[in-house]
C-alpha cells in the first residue's frame, strides 16, 4: 500500500516499487494550486509526491526540479534532491523499505506569457554510479493571473494634484497704537502722525473706496491706563482715553463719509500686558515680579509689593509703564478675491497679473480640457519656476492621457525643486507600480502620505504585492477598476459589483473584470456580454481571454466571441 508524500511548492516525485528506478506518472504528484495563480509578481506551488516503499534503492540519487513551460521559454526552480541509505551526500534520506513523506518548494518570477503554461518535472537520478533515465512528468497547468491586471487598471488613473492655497475671502486686520503721558489723555500731534495710525487711516480709506473688494467687519479702540496709582483715578483716565480716541476715528470717518461703529471698552489697570512685558524684557529679578503678581491678586497690594522693589522700580517705572498708557485703535476687515470670471480673464490678458495662488487654482478648478490644463500649467511653471506643483499636476494629466514617459519626465524636474513633496513621490509610486517596480513604489509611498490619491496608489501597491484585504480598505469607497480588482481578489463580490457599477468613463479593463466577477459567480451570460464589451474597447483582450483560465468553463463561448 501506497504512502503519499507532501512536498510543498514546485513539483514532487513519486517513485513507483519496484527493481529498478521506475517511470513516474501525473498520478504520483498532487500540485497546490492547480491551476498556479500569480500573487505578488510570483507563481508559487505546493507539491505533493509519494515515494513508496521498496522504491529509493539504498545507493539511489533523484534529483528533481520543477520546469514551467510557456511558448517562447520555461523556467526551472529550486531542485530538491532525494537519496539511498548508503549514499553520503546533502539530500534528503529516503528508508528503502518504508520509503517517506517529504516536502520541497518552487516558485516562478511571473510573466504574462505563463497565462497559457505547463508545470512538469524533471529527473536527474543515479544508482550508483549509473545514471538512470527517469522521463518527465507533466504535474500542473496554466497560471492564473488575475492580480496582474492592476497594471492595466493603473492606465488613465488620475494622480496625485498639488492644490492652491488661494482664498477668496482673506480676513486682515490693521492695528496702531496711540501712547499717552502719565495722567493725561490728550492726543499728541505726534502720536497722530506716526506710521501705524497713518496707516490705518489708509486703510480705512481704501475699504470705503473699494467696497466690492474690501468689507469691513468691525472697528475697535481698547485703551489702557498702567497700573500705578489710585484704580478709581486710573479708571477715569482709561476711559478718557478710550473717548479722545474713538472721537478721532469718528472724525477721520466722516472725512471720508464712510458710515461704522466702533466698538470701545477700557481697562482701569493693565495687569496683563503689564506681566507680558515684564515676561520679554531684560529686567533684574524679573521672576521675582511674575511671582508678586501671581501670589497677590488685589491691585493695591500689587502695586505697592512692587514699589518695595527699590533695585529695580526705576526700570520698570521708566521701561515698562509708558508703554502701557495707550490706546489701540484696530480695523478688522476682508479682502475679496478676483471672482473666477475674473481670473480666467485675467488670465487670458495678462497672466502674469495673477498670483500663483489663483493660476494653480485656475488650473486645478476652472479648466476641464487637458490640452488647456497643461497650457495653464506651463504657464505657471515659466512664472514661477521655484514651484513644483504645476509640474506635478502638469505631470498628473500627462499620465491620465497615457503619455507615460513626459510625465516622468515631468515629474523628475519637480523633484528637483522638491524631493519631500508627497503629490510627486506619490506620482512617481504610481508609475513605478505600473512598471512592475514594487520596491521603488514602496519607498516612494513612504514619503506620499498626505497626497490626495495616497490611499488609491498605495491600494493598488497592496493589491499588487497579495495583499488583498487590506487593498480593498485602502480604497475604501473609491468607485475605480483597482478597487474593483481588489475586491474581486478578496473574494466580496457584492462590493465588487457595486463598485464596477459605479465606475465613470467605464473602459474596456471595467467591462474585462466585469466578466471575471461573472466567471466567478456563474453567472456565463454575463461573462459573454462583459467580454464582448471588453473587445469592442481593446481588441488585446482577446489573446488574454482565450488563455485565462478565469473562463475555463466559458472557453468554447470565448472562442466563438474572438472569432
Amino acid at each position: 500500500m501506497k504512502k503519499i508524500l507532501f512536498l510543498t511548492l514546485g513539483s514532487a516525485v513519486v517513485l513507483t516499487s519496484c527493481s529498478k528506478l521506475g517511470n513516474l506518472t501525473s498520478d504520483d504528484f498532487k500540485v497546490t494550486p492547480t491551476p498556479l495563480v500569480e500573487q505578488s509578481g510570483e507563481v508559487p506551488a505546493q507539491i505533493s509526491v509519494t515515494i513508496p516503499e521498496k522504491y529509493m534503492k539504498k545507493k539511489a540519487v533523484v534529483t528533481c526540479t520543477p520546469v514551467l513551460r510557456y511558448q517562447g521559454g520555461e523556467v526551472t526552480s529550486e531542485s530538491a534532491t532525494f537519496q539511498g541509505e548508503k549514499v553520503e551526500g546533502n539530500g534528503t534520506a529516503v528508508q528503502y523499505k518504508v520509503g517517506g513523506t517529504y516536502s520541497m518548494k518552487a516558485n516562478f518570477r511571473y510573466t504574462p506569457e505563463m497565462l497559457k503554461s505547463d508545470l512538469y518535472m524533471k529527473f536527474d537520478a543515479k544508482l550508483g554510479k549509473k545514471v538512470k533515465q527517469i522521463p518527465e512528468v507533466k504535474i500542473g497547468y496554466g497560471v492564473i493571473a488575475t492580480e496582474d491586471l492592476i497594471s492595466r487598471c493603473l492606465d488613465g488613473a488620475t494622480g496625485a494634484q498639488a492644490t492652491d492655497k488661494f482664498q477668496r475671502t482673506i480676513q486682515q486686520k490693521q492695528e496702531a497704537n496711540i501712547k499717552f503721558l502719565i495722567n493725561q489723555a490728550n492726543l499728541r500731534t505726534s502720536e497722530l502722525q506716526s506710521v501705524s495710525v497713518k496707516d490705518l487711516v489708509a486703510v480705512l480709506k481704501d475699504i470705503n473706496d473699494n467696497n466690492e473688494k474690501r468689507v469691513l467687519d468691525a472697528i475697535e479702540v481698547s485703551a489702557y491706563a498702567s497700573p500705578d496709582g489710585k484704580y478709581s483715578f486710573n479708571e477715569k483716565l482709561a476711559e478718557r482715553r478710550q473717548n479722545v480716541s474713538s472721537d478721532y476715528l469718528k472724525k477721520e470717518l466722516q472725512k471720508i463719509k464712510m458710515k461704522a461703529d466702533i466698538n470701545t471698552r477700557y481697562t482701569a489697570e493693565d495687569w496683563d500686558g503689564f506681566q507680558e512685558l515684564v515676561k520679554a524684557s531684560n529686567l533684574q529679578d524679573k521672576q521675582v515680579i511674575l511671582s508678586v503678581l501671581s501670589m497677590y491678586k488685589d491691585p493695591e497690594e500689587r502695586e505697592q509689593q512692587i514699589r518695595n522693589m527699590s533695585n529695580i522700580y526705576t526700570d520698570i517705572k521708566d521701561g515698562i509703564m509708558p508703554e502701557l498708557r495707550r490706546a489701540r485703535m484696530i480695523v478688522n476687515y476682508q479682502v475679496i478675491g478676483r471672482s473666477d470670471e475674473e481670473i480666467v480673464k485675467q488670465y487670458k490678458d495678462d497672466a502674469s497679473k495673477l498670483s500663483v495662488e489663483e493660476l494653480i487654482y485656475g488650473a486645478n478648478k476652472l479648466v476641464s480640457d487637458p490640452n488647456e490644463k497643461q497650457q495653464w500649467y506651463q504657464t505657471i511653471a515659466k512664472l514661477f519656476p521655484n514651484d513644483y506643483r504645476a509640474l506635478n499636476n502638469q505631470a498628473s494629466v500627462a499620465y491620465a492621457e497615457g503619455d507615460y514617459e513626459k510625465a516622468a519626465q515631468l515629474l523628475a524636474k519637480a523633484r528637483n525643486i522638491n524631493s519631500r513633496a508627497p503629490e510627486v513621490n506619490t506620482n512617481q509610486a504610481l508609475l513605478a507600480l505600473r512598471d512592475g517596480k514594487l520596491n521603488e513604489a514602496e519607498g516612494l509611498l513612504g514619503q506620499g502620505f498626505g497626497a490626495d490619491a495616497y490611499n488609491d496608489v498605495m491600494g493598488a501597491y497592496n493589491v499588487a504585492k497579495g495583499n488583498y484585504q487590506q487593498a480593498a480598505k485602502n480604497l475604501g469607497e473609491a468607485k475605480n477598476n483597482a478597487a474593483a480588482l481588489a475586491q474581486i481578489l478578496n473574494q466580496d463580490y457584492a462590493a465588487a459589483r457595486q463598485t464596477l457599477a459605479g465606475v465613470k468613463n467605464a473602459d474596456a479593463t471595467t467591462s474585462y473584470l466585469s466578466a471575471v466577477l461573472a466567471a466567478r459567480t456563474g453567472d456565463a451570460a454575463a461573462v459573454v456580454s462583459n467580454l464582448r464589451q471588453a473587445f469592442e474597447k481593446d481588441a488585446s483582450l482577446k489573446a488574454r481571454a482565450l488563455n485565462d483560465l478565469e473562463f475555463a468553463k466559458y472557453a468554447t463561448a470565448i472562442a466563438g466571441l474572438v472569432k
